[in-house]
């Protein structure tokens, strides 16, 4: 039976990165293209309830049909497993984003989130991003998702994870391969900018310079810095069992 692939993204759906990714899949199995009708990021693993959500039927740059919704990514995941397409995916591919999602980034990120949804329905994910805001070069973080496709599609994988893949912005010819990484630690640089309106009252721009990291052997965004594609398996399950005896503790007043 032909593998079904749903290919979404948090860039928007005429997004170049999620063509590529769309194209490139065409090789492992049939794609289905539902993605937002707009940007999202930074939306987070977020869930439209306030509103009604509407999908359409667009036509990608190749000629192709794709469908879009007014709803972030993971509102397009969560619609397309509830049967909002006609047949259901038995992998989701997110990306490939503008800008990279590493260490903490991925708490924020509507690449991971459209991820992390589809793992919440029970379906094997992985998150694509691209260190640069403006590529046209996906050659290699393509290859190494289509090989990960075909992988998670022949063996599947354990229940509550992902993968989050990062590509450097290099010449394909100039990435060394891919590794398999850990988090690794975010140092962002955000700054408060406070202006005024015509009316004389307050508002106010999270700004700052691009977030940088610790370029530690073992990590995301190591790998990154040393020209490598990042492979992280991420769990769903949070719980930090290393620390639950010694909550046992405090709550036990032996602190």
């Amino acid at each position: 039976m032909t593998a079904h692939i749903l290919v979404t993204n948090d860039d928007g759906v005429h997004s170049p990165g999620l063509l590529a990714l769309k194209q490139a899949l065409e090789a492992v199995g049939q794609v289905t293209v539902f993605a937002p009708d707009r940007n999202w990021s930074a939306a987070g693993h977020s869930k439209t309830m306030h509103k009604p959500l509407r999908i359409q039927q667009v036509t990608l740059a190749d000629g192709t049909a794709a469908y879009t919704t007014n709803g972030a990514p993971s509102d397009c995941v969560g619609l397309a497993l509830l049967g909002a397409i006609p047949q259901q995916p038995g992998l989701v591919v997110s990306g490939i984003n503008q800008g990279p999602n590493l260490g903490h980034d991925i708490t924020y990120s509507g690449t991971v989130a459209g991820a992390m949804e589809a793992v919440v329905g029970g379906v094997p994910a992985i998150a694509v991003s691209l260190d640069a805001r403006s590529w046209d070069d996906f050659a290699a973080v393509t290859g190494t998702v289509t090989r990960l496709a075909r992988l998670i599609l022949a063996h599947g994988l354990p229940e509550n994870v992902l993968f989050n893949v990062n590509a450097p912005a290099l010449p394909s010819d100039q990435v060394r391969g891919a590794v398999v990484t850990r988090l690794g630690r975010r140092v962002y640089r955000d700054v408060l900018v406070e202006r005024t309106d015509p009316k004389g009252q307050p508002y106010y721009w999270i700004g700052g310079e691009p977030p940088g990291g610790v370029e530690e052997d073992g990590t995301d965004i190591g790998a990154l810095a040393r020209g490598y594609i990042s492979v992280t398996p991420l769990s769903m399950d949070m719980t930090d069992y290393g620390f639950m005896e010694h909550l046992r503790q405090w709550l036990a007043g032996k602190d």
